[in-house]
């Protein structure tokens, strides 16, 4: 515990990774505080806890023993107490689709609902509801609750035979559609498959059964569905805002910005409706080559230039980031695998899954925009894929140098060959973990295990392994593909469990991280790939982003040997550059 009130020199918390000017200025943090929380243990680092904290004028102004903390209270000051509460930095997703899942929640989201039954009527229900919706969309359904995860046309068309309907799949690399929807889109018998996706046909008469894969699914969505004007992005992203503060989340780096999108968080940064900080992943079109970089130079520029009421405190909208697809998911054998897939009845298969930009472009797009300043955040689900994206990166260190601090990051990382696990540290790429996958559930166990064979299905998302290896770690949710709740996430982390279900067996045991290395990798790990200097860590003078939980999960006897329940804590508070976003 710090002892004493800790002044904008010293502070208890270590700094969070980089170089002492990345470290933000002192400020004159003197007079009444504006919010300060007491009660509740404050966590600066493993095993090291504070009693109190206080904020001004969007920092932190004092950690330390309570009665000192206390001193800074003024007429105006909000004081919480959550008593045996725990206070952390506020979180951060590393890689999130917040756009996408606030439309959903505005429009049809599937998500939470038990399977088939309860997809249809949510979809009937919003149909009826607006009956002058040219088109009917949203998403959210599982793979799991249809023969072989794909679903068909005709459950579509019995409820809505009038309009096109077109719903995103959970992990979005799925589409289902209707009749009508195929129809207007030009898609029968006879229509090809992308290079990079699959239109499902029955195998009798070669007839489109409603479910599009991969590109056959981005390029219908790209050219058929109508496009959300700026006014529905900027309420779909405040949707989703008022989510994921109340989650606890204070940033995140969004992981598909496309021009509309970037439009709207532009938008609500230049009028400060926007309270998260937000790194934008720019879409990497991958049926252009290198000539694409210079719009991306164009949005990122164009996207700086905004200025939001809190820049001050680091915040906004920071479109520094571009997003590359590699490969696509294990469960639709798109997925890039060093080997074929099984074919599920103890043989292989002659499909080894697909990459989407070839290993010589995706080192070469690597290399130039390394060059130019933009940090690479790569999809990466099988071996493959995971060996030719830092196969990429291992390229542009070669032609630019090792002193170039982009951070470049591979997200999901499924399956990853054991020889390639030392290089996330030799080449200094993070490894962003969606750990909320990584438990026994219908679509691992029926979808996934059968068609990897036991050795590889063994080999999955391997945290301990990369932890042990000495890669950085970073956690993010791919909500709207799974929950956006951090602590859900960081129980499964821990227990390798699902917290809906605690009995079940943990999926690969060996491969748990501690709780103190999930939370600082949801914290500080992800806001150094973010690389934002000001959060991550409680210390004095950094900028007010903080959580406070309405219970203390690292008190002694909150965790047994078999059990962790971080999931069922609750966020009290969250606070945002110094402005309280979330009251429980």
């Amino acid at each position: 515990m710090c002892s004493t009130l800790r002044t904008p020199t010293e502070t208890c918390a270590p700094a969070t990774p980089g170089t002492a000017a990345d470290r933000p200025a002192s400020q004159d943090l003197t007079g009444p505080a504006d919010v300060i929380v007491t009660g509740a243990r404050v966590r600066l680092g493993p095993g090291r806890f504070a009693e109190a904290v206080a904020v001004r004028g969007g920092r932190i102004a004092a950690v330390g023993d309570a009665a000192d903390v206390l001193e800074l209270a003024g007429p105006r000051t909000e004081r919480v107490h959550a008593d045996g509460g725990l206070v952390l930095p506020g979180f951060q997703d590393a890689h999130i689709h917040a756009p996408f899942a606030g439309r959903n929640l505005l429009r049809i989201w599937l998500n939470d609902l038990p399977g088939r039954r309860a997809y249809l009527d949510a979809v009937a229900a919003y149909a009826q509801a607006n009956p002058g919706e040219p088109w009917i969309v949203g998403g959210g359904w599982a793979m799991e609750h249809f023969p072989g995860g794909t679903p068909r046309k005709e459950d579509l068309d019995a409820i809505v035979p009038d309009r096109p309907v077109f719903l995103f799949n959970r992990d979005v690399h799925g589409a289902w559609v209707n009749s009508r929807a195929l129809e207007l889109a030009g898609i029968d018998r006879h229509t090809p498959d992308p290079a990079d996706g699959r239109i499902e046909r029955d195998p009798a008469t070669g007839e489109p059964t409603g479910t599009l894969h991969e590109g056959a699914a981005y390029s219908f969505n790209d050219h058929h569905v109508p496009l959300p004007g700026r006014a529905e992005w900027e309420a779909a992203i405040l949707a989703a805002q008022r989510h994921l503060h109340a989650l606890g989340i204070t940033g995140w780096q969004d992981a598909w910005v496309t021009p509309g999108t970037q439009a709207a968080y532009e938008a609500l940064t230049a009028d400060g409706r926007l309270t998260a900080r937000v790194v934008g992943a720019l879409w990497w079109d991958r049926h252009r080559g290198l000539e694409q970089i210079d719009d991306l130079l164009t949005r990122r520029a164009q996207g700086l230039a905004v200025v939001s009421p809190r820049a001050g405190l680091g915040s906004g909208f920071l479109p520094t980031t571009v997003k590359i697809m590699t490969d696509g998911v294990l469960e639709n054998h798109t997925g890039a695998l060093l080997e074929p897939y099984c074919d599920g009845c103890g043989g292989h298969s002659t499909n080894s899954g697909l990459t989407y930009v070839e290993p010589e472009l995706l080192s070469a797009a690597v290399t130039d925009l390394d060059r130019h300043g933009f940090q690479v955040h790569q999809h990466a689900i099988g071996d493959r894929a995971v060996r030719i994206a830092l196969d990429a990166v291992a390229a542009a260190r070669a032609a630019n140098g090792p002193g170039l601090d982009r951070r470049h990051h591979l997200a999901h990382l499924q399956l990853i060959h054991p020889t390639d696990l030392p290089r996330f540290a030799q080449l200094d790429v993070v490894a962003n973990l969606q750990t909320y996958w990584a438990k026994s559930e219908p679509q691992m166990d029926e979808l996934t295990v059968p068609f990897l064979g036991p050795e590889r299905a063994g080999l999955q998302y391997p945290f301990a392994d990369l932890h042990a290896s000495g890669a950085r770690v970073a956690m993010g949710s791919d909500w709207a593909v799974t929950t956006a709740n951090p602590l859900e996430q960081l129980e499964v982390a821990v227990t390798r469990t699902d917290p809906a279900d605690r009995a079940i067996a943990p999926f690969l045991p060996e491969q748990r991280l501690p709780l103190d290395v999930a939370v600082d990798a949801f914290t500080a790990g992800s806001a150094y790939v973010n690389h934002d200097v000001q959060a991550g860590a409680l210390a004095v003078g950094r900028r007010a982003d903080l959580v406070v939980l309405d219970r203390d999960v690292f008190a002694p006897g909150f965790a047994s040997a078999d059990r962790v329940p971080v999931a069922d804590a609750r966020v009290l508070l969250t606070v945002a550059s110094g402005e309280v976003v979330h009251r429980a």
